[in-house]
């Protein structure tokens, strides 16, 4: 399903400069601000007390995070715009399919894959488990670059979690610093769409809700990527 985004035009020879554009140069601009910052910090530090070599990773490290996250929310802010203007009757076939998004899912003792987002910093990745009370039930060591993580629904003593709502965060480290978070996505099955004064809102087992513009991807229900 492709959804085409829209175009108006002014006749008053409007701007044709886009918001990811000034987002884009802004980033060059604060990351040259960086650099030097970062040089005068390295080029006048105590000879005798150097700046630790962790530390300085880790701050590039932040940096480069925050910019790639700046890029990846302009490109969610575009999708959802595109998905916005499609019509409650053009996402009723979505009812039954299954969609991604970063919220809760049912767990009732099947496996849940669980899509791992790109990590904003850091070389080691752990995934956190939570319930609907926020409080841990799981924490897997994990490598993004896989794409996945599929968990079993059982905490670290392999007893079944009890059923109910649970969450996904992927944490990141640089060394023994923890460096950057993310949420991590699952996909579900599309219960019923409605539409409200926030846009048009897609219901989940569990009466899990979020709005068309959250969804990252679309896909049969009980497609296996694999």
């Amino acid at each position: 399903m492709e959804i085409s985004a829209s175009s108006t035009q002014s006749g008053f020879g409007a701007s044709t400069s886009r918001p990811e554009d000034a987002a884009s140069a802004s980033i060059s601009s604060d990351f040259d601000t960086f650099l030097r910052m970062l040089t005068t910090q390295i080029t006048n530090q105590d000879p005798l007390n150097p700046m630790n070599a962790e530390e300085f990773a880790v701050q590039l490290a932040t940096f480069s995070g925050v910019e790639q996250q700046v890029r990846t929310n302009d490109l969610l802010q575009g999708l959802g715009q595109r998905m916005g203007q499609t019509g409650l009757g053009d996402m009723a076939g979505w009812i039954g399919l299954d969609v991604r998004a970063a919220m809760p899912v049912e767990v009732d003792g099947a496996p849940v894959e669980v899509t791992l987002p790109t990590p904003l910093a850091g070389s080691t990745h752990e995934l956190i488990a939570v319930d609907r009370y926020g409080s841990e039930v799981g924490r897997f060591s994990v490598s993004p670059a896989n794409g996945t993580f599929t968990w079993d629904g059982q905490d670290p003593n392999g007893v079944p979690v009890p059923p109910g709502l649970y969450s996904f965060t992927l944490e990141s480290f640089e060394g023994d610093s923890f460096v950057a978070s993310a949420p991590a996505e699952i996909y579900a099955p599309v219960r019923e769409i409605r539409s409200d004064a926030q846009g048009i809102v897609l219901v989940f087992d569990g009466g899990v809700e979020r709005l068309s513009t959250d969804i990252g991807a679309l896909r049969q229900h009980g497609f296996d990527a694999a």
